[in-house]
C-alpha cells in the first residue's frame, strides 16, 4: 500500500505544496502518479505515448524527471517536450489520436510553495472520477510493469504554434499590443508568432523566470493586472494580453487599461464565429453573464450552460460538438477548426482577427455587447466536510421561492438578475457570483443570500459583506 496525501487529488489536477516541513507533492508522489497514470491510460484507453513538458518553475524539472520514470516503468513510450506552455501537452496528445496522453507539471499561476500535474488523453483531459481511480491504484500498488521508451520531441512547441498561425488571417489594421507574460513560458513563444504577423508588441516580463520576480502570472487578478493596464495607456496600444503562468488562459485589456471580463471575451469570439457557423452550439459555466447567453441566441447560436472547470467543459464540448467554449476563470476553448482544449496562444490570435478588420477600438466593440451589473467572483472560506452541504441547505431554500439552474451548485433566476452558490472543486471554499440590472438590486440579491448563511457559521462571509459594501457606494 503507497501512502499519499489523497487532498491533493483534486477534480480537474493533482495539486500540493512543494515545500515546508511537510510538502505534499514530493518526487516520490510523482513518480508514484506517473505508474497510476501510465496504468489508468494502458488499461482504459490503450495509450501507446504520453508527452510530458514542465513550465518553468524550479520545483518543476524534478517533478518532471519522477513522473517520466514512473510512466517508462509501466511500459509506456514517453517523450520529453521540455519547457512548454500546457496547451503545447495538449496539443502533442490531441495530434497523436485517441492513444495519445499528455501530462504537465505546472503550478501554473500558483505561490512558489505549490506545484501541480495536469494529465491530458487525446484532446481531453483526465478528472473527477478518472483521477480518482488513478489514487486507487497507487494506493493498492496495482501497477502496469514494463520498460518504456523515453526519447524527446524539442520541436513541438514549433509545431503547436504553427498550427495555431495558420489559423487566423489579419485583416488591413496594423495593431499595437502590450504583452504580459508573467516571466512564464508564453513570453519566449509567442513574441515571434505575433512579430511574424505584422503585430507591434511592447512586451512586459517575456523572459522565463520561475521566480516570478515581478507578480504571479494571473490574468484575472486585478492585482497582478496593474503593470498591463499602465503599459497600454502609456504605449497607446490598441489592447494588452495577459497570459498565466502555463498559457491555457489568457486576459485582455482594453485601450483605456480596463480588464475585459471573460465571459463577455466569448461573447465576442461567439458573435464572430457564428457568422461562419449559423445553429452551432457555445458552452460556457454556471457563472456567466445572463448578456453571453442572450448574444449566443441573438446572433443564431445554441448556448450550453455547464459545470464549471476545465476537464468538464472540454468533455461536454466534445460530447455537443460545439464551437466554442469558456468559462468565468478564464479558460476558453475553442473547436473551430481545433481540438477544442484551452489554448491562450490560439484565443489571443482570434481576438487579433477581429480586431485587425476593424478600425473600432477595442471599447466601441465591447460596448456593443450589452453590460449587466455584476458581482467578481466571491471565494469564502469553508471546510471541505462542509461546503457540499452548505450549497445543498441553500439550495433546498431558494428552490421554495425561485426558479432554480442546478447544473453545478444552485443559481437561483431572480426577477432582473440571478445569484450562484457553489463548492469550490480546487479549494475549501464556497464561491458566490451575481449578477443585476442595478447596483441596488445587486446589493438586495446578495444581502438575501448573506442572510441565508445565517445558519452556517464556518462560513467566512466577509468577502460577501465586503462586496456588499463596495456596491452599496455605488448604489447611493
Amino acid at each position: 500500500m503507497s501512502q499519499v496525501p489523497t487532498n491533493i487529488f483534486r477534480k480537474y489536477d493533482i495539486r500540493g505544496t512543494i515545500a515546508g516541513a511537510s510538502p505534499q507533492l514530493t518526487r516520490e508522489v510523482a513518480q508514484l502518479v506517473g505508474k497510476g497514470y501510465g496504468t489508468y491510460m494502458i488499461r482504459t484507453f490503450g495509450t501507446d505515448r504520453v508527452f510530458v513538458g514542465s513550465d518553468n518553475r524550479l520545483s518543476s524539472p524534478p517533478l518532471k524527471q519522477a513522473v517520466m520514470e514512473g510512466i517508462v516503468s509501466t511500459g509506456l513510450h514517453v517523450t520529453d517536450i521540455g519547457f512548454v506552455m500546457t496547451p503545447t501537452v495538449y496539443f502533442a496528445s490531441a495530434q497523436h489520436g485517441p492513444k495519445g496522453g499528455g501530462i504537465q507539471i505546472t503550478g501554473s499561476h500558483l505561490a512558489l510553495e505549490y506545484n501541480g500535474i495536469k494529465m491530458a488523453y487525446g484532446r481531453l483531459a483526465l478528472s473527477g472520477e478518472q483521477i480518482q481511480a488513478i489514487l486507487q491504484l497507487i494506493q493498492r500498488d496495482d501497477f502496469e510493469k514494463g520498460q518504456g521508451q523515453q526519447d524527446a520531441d524539442p520541436n513541438m512547441v514549433k509545431k503547436h504554434m504553427e498550427t495555431i498561425s495558420k489559423l487566423v488571417h489579419l485583416g488591413p489594421r496594423k495593431l499595437k499590443i502590450v504583452v504580459d507574460a508573467g516571466n512564464g513560458m508564453s513570453g519566449s513563444y509567442m513574441l515571434p508568432v505575433y512579430q511574424k504577423l505584422g503585430v507591434e508588441v511592447e512586451c512586459l516580463y517575456c523572459e522565463p523566470d520561475g521566480t516570478f520576480p515581478n507578480h504571479l502570472p494571473n490574468p484575472e487578478d486585478p492585482e497582478t493586472t496593474k503593470d498591463l493596464e499602465r503599459a497600454v495607456v502609456e504605449h497607446k496600444a490598441d489592447l494588452g494580453i495577459g497570459f498565466d503562468g502555463d498559457a491555457d488562459r489568457c486576459g485582455i485589456i482594453d485601450e483605456l487599461g480596463h480588464h475585459i471580463a471573460a465571459d463577455r471575451l466569448l461573447a465576442l469570439l461567439a458573435r464572430d464565429m457564428l457568422q461562419r457557423h449559423p445553429g452551432a452550439k457555445v458552452v460556457f459555466d454556471v457563472k456567466s453573464s445572463q448578456a453571453l447567453t442572450d448574444e449566443i441566441k441573438n446572433h443564431g447560436g445554441i448556448p450550453i450552460m455547464w459545470k464549471a472547470g476545465h476537464s468538464l467543459m472540454k468533455a461536454k464540448m466534445a460530447e455537443e460538438n460545439a464551437i466554442l467554449g469558456g468559462e468565468v476563470s478564464g479558460h476558453i476553448f475553442i473547436g473551430e477548426d481545433y481540438y477544442g482544449f484551452d489554448d491562450a496562444p490560439l484565443v489571443s490570435l482570434k481576438v487579433l482577427e477581429i480586431f485587425s478588420k476593424t478600425q473600432e477600438s477595442v471599447t466601441q466593440v465591447f460596448d456593443k455587447i450589452p453590460k449587466l451589473v455584476a458581482s467578481p467572483e466571491i471565494i469564502m472560506s469553508t471546510p471541505d466536510d462542509v461546503k457540499f452541504n452548505v450549497v445543498a441547505g441553500l439550495s433546498q431554500k431558494l428552490l421554495d421561492q425561485f426558479e432554480v439552474i442546478t447544473v453545478d451548485g444552485a443559481r437561483a433566476v431572480f426577477a432582473d438578475g440571478w445569484g450562484l452558490v457553489r463548492a469550490s472543486n480546487t479549494q475549501p471554499a464556497i464561491t458566490m457570483r451575481f449578477e443585476a440590472r442595478t447596483p441596488a438590486q445587486l446589493v438586495e440579491y446578495m444581502e438575501y443570500f448573506d442572510r441565508l448563511l445565517d445558519n452556517y457559521p464556518q462560513v467566512d462571509r466577509q468577502p460577501l459583506r465586503e462586496q456588499i459594501g463596495a456596491f452599496k457606494k455605488v448604489a447611493v
